[in-house]
């Protein structure tokens, strides 16, 4: 068993719904915090959201960010298994920053 601490980060630069992570194979991980950070001096919203195969389940919809705010969303850690998906959504573009850290058990 190895533990592999990282983390990921994307710039939501569309409205687009985004990757943020996909739990690689025969690993579970462990997303510790999702920071959202606003950058343009405008609120917005963020939704982010978990795919488990071809179900979608909401972690925040539509969660609102003020201008030049930066939030964590998490409270507590989230696990999610192999081939799961997190993915970020943006209210506006070019407006938010999305950095998780993610600790990877395989």
């Amino acid at each position: 068993m190895a533990n592999t601490y990282k983390n990921v980060k994307i710039d939501l630069n569309t409205t687009n719904n985004t990757v943020l992570y996909t739990c690689p194979a025969k690993t579970t991980a462990i997303i510790k915090s999702i920071l959202i950070s606003e950058d343009s001096n405008n609120a917005s919203t963020i939704t982010v959201s978990l795919t488990a195969g071809a179900s979608v389940f909401s972690m925040f919809f539509e969660k609102a960010i003020s201008a030049k705010q930066t939030v964590e969303l998490l409270d507590s850690p989230v696990v999610i298994n192999t081939a799961e998906i997190i993915k970020a959504q943006a209210g506006n573009a070019d407006r938010l920053h999305v950095i998780a850290s993610i600790l990877e058990i395989t």
